[in-house]
């Protein structure tokens, strides 16, 4: 029997009893804890995002009734069950944003309405792009702010974008997910206490008493126990979800959910984390937000796009990544 016969078969037999996985599934122990994502934009600038395990586990999902500032549409609490994947440590910035929309925007017009299906497809090879911006997309930030002034449809897209050109499954995270992450194994309303004390809380976010009354560079916050930055304050960020007042109550029905994505259908879209202008109830790791009809007020078509929130600068995402192999 030949030596690579031989590898096979203990390799095989290994398999067999369980002291390795196969191929394709490995243990969440084995997968990196962090990774630096590096992509080169058509200018041949090196541009990178730093990519942060969040382990797979339970969490209780939503506030209890008597929390601080709790709304209605936070109940009733459910258990939720995830997988391992990753998160970007910071809110995607101008600089990565600029990259993408350099590359894919399409002078097509695209109004509000023509919204792409919400459904994770691995089909990216043709991307089209947002039309041209109305104004600054900067709006006099530096590169390194969070991306602000795109619609959700935007948000999806730069995922596509980005997964196109790293071969890996780029995503939104999901609502569960956000605030699985934005917990960080906590149970209280903010990821470090129940009480919003100021001295705590501005060193984790920039928000109202904070903020000088615009958002701020990410990182520069105090990062959470998983190593994310900006959770709370600084602009909010889309989610995969559709929003519903009635989301928790459904979920409630078949707790434990195994991964939610949220209603299946819908007209907004979720935004969780609060902005620089936030009170500190809207910082709690349970509020929820969406999409105002005056946040596209600035758009001076008619129909407005479907890409842009002209001058809004409360709003923006951060990137999730799926483990590729099954987590055995």
């Amino acid at each position: 029997m030949s030596i690579s016969r031989i590898v096979s078969y203990i390799v095989t037999l290994l398999i067999c009893l369980g002291f390795i996985p196969p191929a394709g599934v490995w243990a969440e122990n084995d997968l990196p804890k962090k990774y630096t994502e590096t992509i080169t934009d058509e200018n041949g600038a090196k541009l990178s995002l730093d990519m942060v395990l969040i382990p797979g586990g339970e969490f209780l999902m939503g506030s209890p009734a008597d929390e601080f500032g709790r709304a209605e549409d936070e109940g009733p609490q459910y258990q939720v069950k995830l997988d391992p994947f990753y998160l970007c440590t910071t809110e995607t910035t101008i600089e990565l944003f600029m990259a993408y929309y350099q590359e894919t925007n399409t002078p097509k017009k695209t109004h509000l309405g023509d919204q792409p299906e919400q459904e994770e497809s691995d089909d990216v090879d043709a991307i089209t792009g947002p039309t041209p911006v109305y104004g600054d997309l900067t709006m006099g930030y530096s590169e390194k702010n969070p991306a602000i002034g795109g619609s959700w449809k935007n948000a999806f897209t730069f995922c596509k974008w980005l997964s196109q050109k790293t071969g890996k499954p780029y995503r939104l995270p999901t609502e569960a997910e956000w605030e699985y992450a934005c917990r960080a194994g906590a149970k209280t309303a903010y990821s470090f206490a129940d009480n919003p004390d100021a001295t705590i809380l501005k060193t984790a976010a920039w928000y109202k008493t904070n903020s000088s009354h615009e958002p701020h560079e990410v990182g520069k916050t105090k990062p959470n126990a998983w190593g994310l930055y900006d959770m709370t304050g600084n602009v909010r960020e889309w989610v995969y979800d559709f929003y519903s007042p009635t989301a928790y109550q459904e979920a409630a029905k078949t707790a434990p959910a195994l991964n939610p994505k949220g209603p299946k259908t819908g007209e907004l879209h979720v935004v969780r984390g609060g902005d620089y202008r936030s009170e500190p109830k809207d910082l709690r790791c349970a509020a929820r937000a969406f999409q105002q009809p005056w946040w596209q007020d600035g758009d001076p078509q008619i129909p407005k796009s479907a890409w842009w929130l002209p001058e809004i600068d409360i709003v923006g995402f951060r990137v999730a990544c799926s483990v590729k192999s099954q987590v055995k």
